[in-house]
């Protein structure tokens, strides 16, 4: 079976951890994840709260992990204590950048993750004592600074870190796997493609627009979050699948904001499933999804593959390694 040196000290049978994608890394994606020997994590996003963390904690046991957004964790007084009161074995806070989390952390036992975007990003990490980095390319679904393609990133952290780095974006096949290991990367960070299994938060709707959408089919907005209200700062947009909403209201946030009857329509889009107009966080690994297989049929089928890819090196390739 693939493995890595870190997967393997870190107890995984895979370099697999899927991404906590706030409203679609919920618990059962997370045990299933686990359950297939890699890493599952629980995911809490902009709109969390401590109820809902304890409901998707009911569904995982044994070996998982918990994922935080930064502000959201600081506005919701008590998420952070109920994170670290499940023992979690890996905790994710991204999209801040005061550290005071990790040493509470490491007082209870638990490693520490954070996505980073750039060099100085992950030495700064990692400076504050971070254990493992997640080189987060442009290319990931959901919100995250767009800065670098995940290889030329995943590149510069490894020569500025020493500590383990995840590979995160645009990884959802066999080949995209074994092209971030072979890099340097002691695991993955998988999220689009695990998005439309039937164990993710995912409704059946938003799993068809998955698989019916092309690599080409995806947008960086700030929409979504000014329709909200959600107060996500400005470096770190969202890639979505474009819509018709995306189209319009792209570029006139300021309107968007002052417009009740926009912001009323995509609420309601939302409620019925209509994604038209409600949103798809999505990579642009979106266009490898062809199925809403479970997650241990995507993971096998990932390892085995990119296992055969990294042991067959310089040899031709066949076309059904996708």
């Amino acid at each position: 079976m693939l493995a890595t040196p870190w997967s393997r000290g870190f107890g995984l049978r895979v370099p697999i951890v899927n991404a906590p994608m706030g409203g679609v890394a919920g618990g059962r994606l997370a045990a299933a994840v686990s359950a297939a020997g890699g890493l599952g994590m629980v995911g809490m996003g902009s709109t969390a709260t401590r109820a809902e963390l304890a409901e998707q904690l009911r569904h995982v046991s044994g070996r998982f992990g918990i994922g935080l957004v930064d502000w959201v964790m600081r506005k919701e007084a008590g998420l952070l204590q109920d994170a670290l009161a499940a023992r979690p074995v890996l905790l994710s806070v991204s999209f801040g950048t005061d550290w005071s989390w990790i040493p509470m952390a490491h007082d209870a036992g638990i490693a520490t993750v954070t996505q980073v975007y750039d060099a100085l990003g992950a030495r700064r990490a990692v400076d504050s004592g971070v254990d493992i980095v997640v080189a987060r390319g442009a290319e990931g679904g959901g919100h995250g600074e767009v800065r670098l393609g995940t290889l030329p990133l995943l590149d510069a952290v490894l020569d500025a870190v020493s500590v383990p780095v995840l590979a995160g974006g645009g990884v959802a096949s066999p080949r995209s796997l074994a092209a971030v290991l072979a890099a340097g990367a002691c695991g993955a960070w998988v999220g689009t493609r695990l998005a439309a299994c039937p164990e993710a938060l995912t409704g059946a709707a938003g799993r068809r627009a998955l698989i019916a959408a092309r690599e080409t089919d995806t947008r960086v907005t700030r929409i979504f979050d000014v329709a909200d209200g959600l107060p996500w700062p400005q470096r770190f947009p969202s890639r979505v699948l474009t819509n018709d909403f995306v189209a319009r209201w792209t570029g006139r946030e300021s309107e968007l904001a002052a417009d009740l009857a926009a912001r009323e329509e995509l609420a309601h889009a939302v409620d019925a499933e209509d994604f038209r107009v409600a949103p798809v966080d999505a990579g642009q690994s979106v266009g490898m999804i062809r199925d809403d297989a479970p997650v241990a049929e995507v993971i096998e089928l990932m390892c085995s593959g990119a296992e055969r890819l990294l042991g067959g090196w310089g040899e031709p390739r066949s076309s059904s390694s996708r």
